[in-house]
C-alpha cells in the first residue's frame, strides 16, 4: 500500500509540475528535479559522500549527474559504487530504498547504481513508459527485489540491461523479446523460476546471454540459433531439461557456451558440418544427463579451448577426431561411462594443460603418444579399468607435469622414487585406492612444492617420517585406510588444512593438537586408531576447526572445557574413548554444531542446558551410564 501510495504522488506530481521542456542556464528542469530529490530522500546512507553535494537548483552540476547541453534534462543518473580516482578505484555504497521517481526524469538514456549492495526496492512497474529514451540500465549487485516489470519491453532503445546478483523473482517477462536494439542480457545470481521466453530468441542484435544461477525450468528455445550475433550464452546452474536444440549450430559468432548443472538429456546435436562455430572457445555441458557418444564432429570445433562434459551419461569409446583441437587447453571427461583405450591422437594436443577422465571405463596401457604433450601441467586417470601395475615411466618425464592423480589404477609396490626425479615440482599427489606396500619413504619430504598428498587406502605399513615437517606448502594430507603406527604429533605441528590419518594403527600424539602452527586446520579426523592419552586445553587454540572426529580411539580423562573456544566446529564425534567427567559447559559456544557424538564413553551428571546441546537426540549421548538430562532422563535429586 505504502509503495502503490508514493507511485500515487508521483504520478500527481509529474502532473501538475508540467511536462517541462527544460530550463535555461544552471536551473534544474523541475520533473528533474523532483524526482533526484525524491531519490535522494530513499537513500539513507551514502559513504562516497556524492548526494550531500546534492543542494540547490542546479542539477546538472551535481556529483554523478549528466545533462544535455541543449535542453538541461537529466541524461545520466550515474552512481556506480565504484569510482576510478587519480590514485587507485575506491568503492563506496549505498543503502536505502529505489524511489519509483526516478522514471520523472524522462530524458534518462544513462541509469548506473551498480555494485552498491545496499539499495531495495523493486524497478517501477511503469518504467518502460516513462523513460523511452534509456539506454543503459545497470542495477547489478543491489538487493532489490519482485518482478521484473512487463513495462520493459516498452524501453525499445535499451542496449545493456544488468541486474544480476539481486534477489528479483517471478517470471523473465515475454516481453523481453521487444527490445530489438538489446546488445547484452545479465540476469544472474537472481530467483527467477519459470521458462526462458521463446520471444527471446527475436534479440537479434544481442551479443551477451547469462542468465546463470536462477531456478529457470523448461527448455532451451528451439529457436536459439537465430541469435546470430551471440557470442556468449550461460544459463548454467538452472533446472533446464530437455534436449539440446540442434540449431546451437547456426551460431556463427558464438565462442562461449556455457549450459552445465542443468536436467538437460539426449545426445549432443553439434556441430553437424565442418565450418560451423568457427570462433567456439569454451564449452561446459558438465553436470547434465546427456547421453550417447562424444560426437565425431567435435573436431570440427578447431577453435576449442576449453571442453568440459564430465558428469554425464557419455559412453562409447573417446572419438579420435579430438586430436584435431590444436589449442585445446582443459578437456574435462571424467564422471560419464566412457570405454575402450585413449587413442593415440590425443597425443597431438599440443596446447593440453589438464587432461581429466577420472571415473570412466577406459582399459589401459595409457598410450605413449600422451608424452609428447609438453604443456600437460594436470593428469587425471583415476578409476578406470587400466591396472596399470606401475606408473608408466615416461610419466616422470613429463617437462610440466606437477599434478598427477592415479586413484584407484592398480599401482602395485613401492611408492615410486622416480618421483624425485620429475622436472617440474609436484603440487599434487594422489595414488590412494591402489596396492602401495612398504613404507612411506624419507625422501618424501624432498617434494616440497606439495599443497595435497593422498595415500589412502594401501597396504603401507610405517611410521610417518619426520622428514613429512620439510612440506611447509603443504595444506591437504590423507593417510587413511593403511596400517601406519607410531605417533601422530608430527603431522599436528603442521601448518595444514584438512588431516585425515584415521583407520590406522597410531598410538599417540594426540596431545598434541593445538599445539603449533594448526591455527588454519579445518577438518582433523584421527578416528578408528588406538590413540591413548587426553586432550589438552590447548585444542581450543584452532579457531577455524569446522570438522573433528577422534571416536573410535582409547582416549580418557575429562574433555576440555577450552574445546568449546573452537566455535566454527559444526561435526564433534568422540564416540567409543574412555573420557570420564562432566560435558562442559563451554561446549553451549558451539552454536554451529550440526553433529554430535559423545556416546559409548564414561561421562556423568547432567547435560548442560541450551543449545546445542539440548537439541541432538538421544543417540548423541547413550551409553553414558551417569550422565543425565535432557534429552535423556532427568537427573535424580
Amino acid at each position: 500500500m505504502g509503495y502503490q501510495l508514493l507511485w500515487v504522488v508521483v504520478v500527481f506530481t509529474f502532473m501538475t509540475v508540467g511536462k517541462g521542456n527544460g530550463s535555461t542556464g544552471e536551473v534544474c528542469n523541475p520533473n528533474d528535479l523532483i524526482g533526484l530529490k525524491s531519490f535522494k530522500a530513499g537513500i539513507r546512507t551514502d559513504t562516497s559522500g556524492r548526494l550531500k553535494k546534492w543542494v540547490g537548483m542546479s542539477c546538472c552540476e551535481w556529483p554523478g549527474i549528466s545533462c544535455d547541453n541543449t535542453t538541461r534534462r537529466v541524461t545520466e543518473l550515474n552512481l556506480p559504487a565504484s569510482i576510478v580516482s587519480d590514485e587507485a578505484p575506491n568503492l563506496f555504497s549505498m543503502e536505502g530504498r529505489l524511489s519509483p521517481s526516478i522514471t520523472l526524469l524522462t530524458s534518462l538514456e544513462v541509469i548506473d547504481l551498480s555494485l552498491q549492495g545496499g539499495i531495495t526496492g523493486e524497478i517501477p512497474p511503469l518504467i518502460g513508459f516513462c523513460l523511452p529514451k534509456l539506454k543503459k540500465l545497470y542495477l547489478l549487485r543491489n538487493n532489490l527485489s519482485g518482478q521484473v516489470p512487463e513495462s520493459i519491453g516498452k524501453l525499445s532503445n535499451l542496449e545493456e540491461l544488468l541486474l544480476q546478483v539481486n534477489n528479483f523473482t517471478g517470471f523473465l517477462p515475454s516481453s523481453l523479446g521487444n527490445l530489438k536494439n538489446l546488445r547484452t542480457l545479465s540476469l544472474y545470481s537472481n530467483q527467477f523460476s519459470g521458462t526462458i521466453p521463446d520471444s527471446i530468441t527475436n534479440l537479434t542484435k544481442l551479443v551477451s546471454l547469462d542468465l546463470r544461477s536462477n531456478s529457470l525450468t523448461g527448455h532451451i528455445p528451439e529457436e536459439i540459433g537465430e541469435m546470430q550475433a551471440l557470442q556468449g550464452i550461460d544459463i548454467s546452474n538452472n533446472q533446464l531439461s530437455g534436449k539440446l536444440p540442434v540449431s546451437l549450430s547456426n551460431l556463427t559468432a558464438i565462442s562461449s557456451i556455457l549450459l552445465d548443472t542443468n536436467y538437460l538429456e539426449g545426445e549432443i546435436p553439434f556441430p553437424s558440418a565442418s565450418g560451423q562455430m568457427p570462433s567456439l572457445s569454451f564449452l561446459r555441458l558438465d553436470n547434465n544427463s546427456l547421453s550417447g557418444r562424444i560426437p565425431d564432429a567435435f573436431g570440427y570445433l578447431v577453435s576449442l579451448k576449453r571442453l568440459n562434459l564430465a558428469n554425464n551419461k557419455l559412453e562409447g569409446e573417446i572419438p579420435s577426431s579430438l586430436g584435431n583441437l590444436s589449442v585445446l587447453g582443459e578437456l574435462y571427461l571424467s564422471g560419464n561411462q566412457l570405454s575402450g583405450k585413449l587413442p593415440k591422437s590425443l597425443g597431438r594436443l599440443s596446447s593440453l594443460g589438464l587432461f581429466s577422465i577420472s571415473y570412466n571405463l577406459i582399459e589401459g596401457p595409457l598410450p605413449h603418444e600422451l608424452s609428447s604433450i609438453q604443456v600437460l601441467q594436470t593428469l587425471d586417470v583415476s578409476f578406470n579399468r587400466l591396472n596399470l601395475t606401475s606408473i608408466p615411466d615416461w610419466v616422470f618425464k613429463m617437462p610440466s607435469l606437477d599434478q598427477i592423480f592415479m586413484a584407484g589404477c592398480g599401482i602395485q609396490g613401492e611408492i615410486p622414487e622416480l618421483l624425485l626425479t620429475m622436472p617440474q615440482a609436484l603440487r599434487n599427489l594422489d595414488l590412494s585406492v591402489n596396492n602401495l606396500t612398504g613404507s612411506i619413504p624419507a625422501w618424501i619430504g624432498s617434494l616440497t612444492q606439495l599443497y595435497s598428498l593422498n595415500l589412502s587406502k594401501n597396504a603401507l605399513v610405517s611410521k610417518i617420517p619426520d622428514t613429512i615437517t620439510n612440506l611447509y606448502t603443504l595444506s591437504k594430507l590423507d593417510l587413511h585406510s593403511n596400517k601406519l603406527t607410531g605417533s601422530v604429533n608430527r603431522v599436528l605441528k603442521m601448518a595444514l588444512e584438512y588431516v585425515d590419518l584415521s583407520d590406522n594403527n597410531f598410538s599417540s600424539g594426540v596431545e598434541k593438537i593445538g599445539e603449533g602452527a594448526q591455527l588454519g586446520i579445518k577438518f582433523l579426523n584421527l578416528s578408528h586408531n588406538f590413540l591413548k592419552g587426553r586432550i589438552l586445553a590447548s585444542i581450543g587454540g584452532v579457531p577455524h576447526m569446522q570438522s573433528l572426529d577422534l571416536s573410535y580411539n582409547e582416549l580418557g580423562f575429562n574433555l576440555p572445557g577450552s574445546l568449546g573456544n573452537a566455535t566454527r566446529l559444526e561435526t564433534l564425534k568422540l564416540q567409543k574413548n574412555h573420557f570420564a567427567g562432566k560435558i562442559p559447559d563451554g561446549f553451549l559456544k558451539l552454536k554451529g554444531l550440526k553433529e554430535l557424538d559423545l556416546s559409548d564413553n564414561l561421562l556423568e551428571g547432567e547435560i548442560p542446558a541450551g543449545k546445542p546441546l539440548r537439541d541432538f537426540p538421544k543417540s548423541s549421548y547413550s551409553g553414558n551410564n551417569g550422565l543425565c538430562g535432557k534429552p535423556l532422563a532427568p537427573c535424580k535429586g
